[in-house]
C-alpha cells in the first residue's frame, strides 16, 4: 500500500505489504559501539503474542513494532521476554528507520502513539531528537539484597515505577561493578539504573542499566533511563543540557536537554541492514542477521 506522509503535501515511499525488518544501531558514537534495535515496519497491528514470538527471536535487548496510524504511527517494544511501556532507543531506532525508508520526509517529524502517550522525534543536524516525559524518583531504602548484588556503596537510592535509581560514588566504582544477574533477578523490580558523575570530558554523568528480569543482562544504551537520568543530574549540576555516556561494554553517548515536565533526548543512529524478512520460525535458531554489516557513518537518515 502508498503510505501518505502527515503533512499529506506529497506521496511517500510505499509501505511494506509484508512485515520488513531494520536492525539499527541507537546512540552509535564509533563502530561496534550504541545499542542494536530491530524495527519491524507493519501494514497492520499485530497480535501482542505474534510480536512477543519475534522478540524473542531477535534477542537484541529490544524489538519496536511499528505500523501506519491516524496522525502518525503505532508503536510498541518488546524484550525478549516482555512488552515494555516505554523504550528509548527503540524509538530512536524506528524514527530512523522510517527515514531511511522514505516513508518519512527528511523535513518531517515523526510520531509515534505509545503506552506512555504520544511521542516525538525529529532530526537536528546529525542527531535525532526525542520529546519524552520526565519522571523524578521517590527516595527508599536499599534492600540488603540489593546492595549484596551491587557489592558498592550507594550515596543514595530511589525508586521509579518499578525499577531502582541508583547513585555511586564514583565512575570508577560504577565501571567495576559485576553484580550477579541471578541475585538482581531475585529481587522484584523490572530494572536497576545506576549512575555516577563523570569524571571524564565531555560527560556530565555515566550510567549503566541492568534487566535481567526482561531478558536484559546488561542494556549497551537505555534512552529511557535518562529521563530519570536528565532531571536529577540537571538539579545536581545545574545545567539543562548534558551528555552522559553510558559505559556498558558497547556504550553510547545520550545528550539530553531539560524542558518543563519533559525530557528531550537526543542520539545518532546507524543502519546496519535495512528491508529483512521475518527471522526463522524456530525460535532456536539463530538469525544471521548481523553478518556482513555495512559500514556507515553515524547520520540520521
Amino acid at each position: 500500500m502508498v503510505y501518505w506522509s502527515m503533512s499529506r503535501r506529497r506521496q511517500s515511499a510505499e509501505w511494506p505489504a509484508r512485515p520488513r525488518l531494520w536492525l539499527v544501531d541507537a546512540f552509535v558514537h564509533g563502530h561496534f559501539k550504541g545499542n542494536p534495535a530491530a524495527v519491524c515496519l507493519l501494514p497492520a497491528p499485530k497480535s501482542a503474542r505474534w510480536m512477543q514470538r519475534i522478540a524473542a527471536r531477535m534477542r537484541l535487548s529490544e524489538t519496536a513494532f511499528v505500523h501506519p496510524s491516524a496522525n502518525g504511527f503505532g508503536l510498541r517494544w518488546f524484550t525478549p521476554k516482555a512488552e515494555v511501556a516505554l523504550c528509548g532507543h527503540a524509538t530512536l531506532a524506528s524514527a530512523h528507520a522510517l527515514w531511511d525508508a522514505g516513508l518519512l520526509g527528511r523535513g518531517e517529524n515523526a510520531r509515534f502513539h505509545t503506552r506512555s502517550g504520544v511521542l516525538t522525534a525529529r532530526r537536528r543536524d546529525s542527531l535525532i531528537v526525542m520529546d519524552f516525559p520526565s519522571h523524578d524518583p521517590r527516595p527508599t531504602k536499599a534492600p540488603r539484597a540489593l546492595l549484596s548484588a551491587l557489592r558498592a556503596r550507594p550515596v543514595y537510592v530511589a525508586t521509579i515505577r518499578r525499577q531502582y535509581f541508583i547513585v555511586l560514588e564514583s565512575e570508577s566504582a560504577l565501571r567495576r561493578l559485576a553484580p550477579p544477574m541471578a541475585s538482581l533477578e531475585s529481587i522484584p523490580a523490572d530494572g536497576f539504573i545506576v549512575t555516577s558523575r563523570s569524571t571524564r570530558r565531555p560527560y556530565d554523568f555515566v550510567s549503566r542499566y541492568f534487566a535481567p528480569a526482561e531478558g536484559i543482562p546488561e542494556d549497551p544504551v537505555t534512552g529511557s533511563a535518562h529521563c530519570v537520568l536528565g532531571p536529577y543530574w540537571s538539579r545536581k549540576l545545574g545545567k539543562k543540557s548534558l551528555v552522559g555516556l553510558q559505559a556498558s561494554p558497547r556504550g553510547g553517548v545520550v545528550r539530553v536537554r531539560i524542558g518543563r515536565n519533559r525530557v528531550f533526548i537526543g542520539g545518532q543512529a546507524r543502519t546496519r541492514r535495512s528491508r529483512l524478512p521475518m527471522p526463522p520460525r524456530r525460535v532456536g535458531r539463530s538469525p544471521r542477521l548481523f553478518r556482513n554489516d555495512r559500514r556507515r557513518r553515524p547520520s540520521p537518515t
